[in-house]
């Protein structure tokens, strides 16, 4: 399934391992790809669609998001790798935070960086308010939201609200197929919410045809990510935390779907 951005853009999710997905972004000869756990199904795109790697962009450091840069640097010496400056990592790369912005020249798109603290300490996403995309790695998901690897509750949930105040029509490319299942784990705290009721009809479908259920929209997940709605009281009652805060409401809501 690919996602035009403008006449010449376009956005292709590429499977990887059980659940992830490395997007791939191109204008027809040059490729910028997203968090490349595995090098070969990238390169395969890549030759597959007559493409010239140019640019790396990594979020976090988990393996399964950089376990293929090295072979791909190594296949296209002359491409640029960025990532995360409060991280370690052995590949050749250019260190960013949210002090910067990332322009790349072959394809005419810059994206602002955002410092999202939770899943790991050093986690960022890459933002374009011209053409209203996030890639926000394992921050935040369809319906869902990153495990606590390294942050605190109240580091993930402001990482949260700050991805929240992005404009409303900005699509989410994050980078694994979770949604289903966390559709179904939000559908026991709201089950009268018609949104997910919708989502959940949705998705099944494109699932079933083996689509993703992506990119979603900071609009959809205001309406049905339970991690985005903690000030709801019926959230908050269905967890008998009746009058809690919201961290308090996220932290009881991620330890619940630890569990799922």
């Amino acid at each position: 399934m690919i996602d035009g951005m403008n006449h010449n853009l376009q956005i292709i999710p590429i499977p990887a391992f059980k659940d992830n997905y490395i997007w791939l972004i191109h204008n027809g000869t040059q490729a910028t790809v997203v968090d490349p756990g595995d090098a070969a199904p990238v390169i395969a795109s890549l030759n597959h669609l007559n493409l010239t790697l140019t640019t790396i962009l990594i979020t976090h450091h988990h393996h399964d998001h950089i376990g293929g840069v090295a072979e791909l640097l190594k296949a296209f010496p002359n491409a640029i790798a960025y990532a995360p400056a409060l991280e370690q990592y052995a590949f050749e790369h250019t260190a960013i935070s949210e002090q910067n912005t990332v322009h790349l020249k072959d394809l005419n798109i810059s994206f602002s960086i955002l410092d999202l603290p939770g899943h790991t300490l050093g986690h960022i996403a890459y933002y374009s308010a011209k053409h209203e995309v996030l890639f926000c790695g394992d921050t935040l998901f369809g319906a869902g939201c990153g495990r606590l690897f390294e942050g605190t509750p109240t580091q993930m949930y402001h990482s949260l609200k700050k991805l929240a105040a992005l404009p409303s029509a900005t699509k989410i490319y994050c980078t694994h197929e979770y949604t289903m299942h966390n559709i179904n784990f939000a559908l026991m705290f709201e089950p009268k919410n018609q949104r997910l009721i919708e989502r959940h009809k949705t998705t099944q479908k494109l699932r079933e045809s083996n689509f993703p259920s992506l990119p979603s929209t900071i609009e959809l997940e205001l309406a049905t990510n339970p991690f985005l709605r903690c000030d709801y009281q019926e959230i908050q009652l269905s967890i008998q935390l009746k009058n809690a805060s919201e961290i308090e409401t996220f932290s009881k809501l991620r330890e619940l779907r630890n569990h799922y």
